[in-house]
């Protein structure tokens, strides 16, 4: 009976997961409905399948990297490596399921920034009851606060990805298409040439291609999809979600490469910058 018991608890967990990752991809559609375009097309001849799905958070106690990850953890998901990055001012770690995509979840060092950016960033904070940030469909809740055209763009102003979470709260800030799993594609390069020649426009810091097979990884992306997002004063047009591209390769063990590159995904992060879209 123990034993059933048991089987039937992480069948239960397994379903739970799957529903929040249908959850949290109907989300962002709605946000970036271009993915759905390029999912359709890469679908009519390969078989898609997701390699990663990455967050963005602020650095404050309660709703840090290691504080929205626990739903993730409770479903069987494990902390695996963590990442710098001096430039952007952002810390991030990424977690892995034996069954799941893997997720990146990132966030903004606040203490590097001004004292007004903290202060602002704090205030939005402190409007999160500390209990939804437990929950599984907290990944998925969008945003928490509420928020004026005019602090957005403040925000703006010393941070694009502090801009982002304050305007877009929680939920995905991209899915990546695993280029290992696409049988009519076997490089990057083909994939790139493939959405340009359809129409979409990529993400060019860095080059189109971040990384290499050198590092194990090689990665692009489109540009986000801006979308209106409705503030307390007015409804502007800004960058929301993108849809990434990715390359694993075999390391010198042989098994293929699940972690990230920092410098890569420091590229990466300025798919949603402003001045791209």
């Amino acid at each position: 009976m123990f034993e059933s018991r048991r089987i039937e608890s992480c069948t239960n967990l397994a379903n739970s997961i799957e529903s929040t990752f249908e959850s949290m991809w109907q989300d962002y559609l709605a946000l970036n409905p271009q993915a759905q375009t390029i999912y359709d097309l890469f679908s009519r001849e390969n078989n898609v399948v997701n390699d990663h799905v990455a967050f963005r958070t602020y650095g404050i106690d309660g709703i840090r990297v290691e504080d929205i990850a626990q739903p993730l953890l409770a479903a069987g998901y494990q902390e695996m490596e963590s990442y710098q990055f001096e430039q952007k001012k952002l810390r991030a770690k990424h977690y892995q399921h034996p069954t799941m995509p893997l997720v990146f979840i990132s966030e903004l060092i606040i203490e590097e920034f001004s004292s007004e950016l903290q202060s602002i960033v704090r205030q939005l904070v402190h409007q999160i009851q500390p209990a939804e940030v437990n929950a599984t469909h907290f990944l998925y809740s969008g945003r928490p606060w509420e928020l004026s055209s005019n602090i957005y763009n403040r925000l703006l102003e010393e941070s694009e990805y502090a801009a982002w979470v304050a305007a877009f709260g929680y939920r995905p800030n991209h899915f990546t298409v695993s280029i290992n799993h696409l049988d009519q594609f076997s490089t990057i390069q083909e994939v790139n040439l493939f959405l340009k020649e359809n129409g979409f426009k990529l993400n060019t810091s860095g080059g189109e291609v971040k990384g290499s097979e050198v590092d194990f990884l090689e990665q692009s992306s489109t540009i986000a999809n801006s979308t209106n997002v409705e503030f307390v004063d007015m409804t502007l047009s800004i960058p929301s979600c993108f849809y990434e591209f990715a390359l694993r390769h075999p390391t010198s063990s042989g098994e293929i490469f699940k972690g990230f590159v920092a410098s890569s995904a420091d590229k990466i992060f300025e798919s949603t910058d402003t001045r791209a879209a």
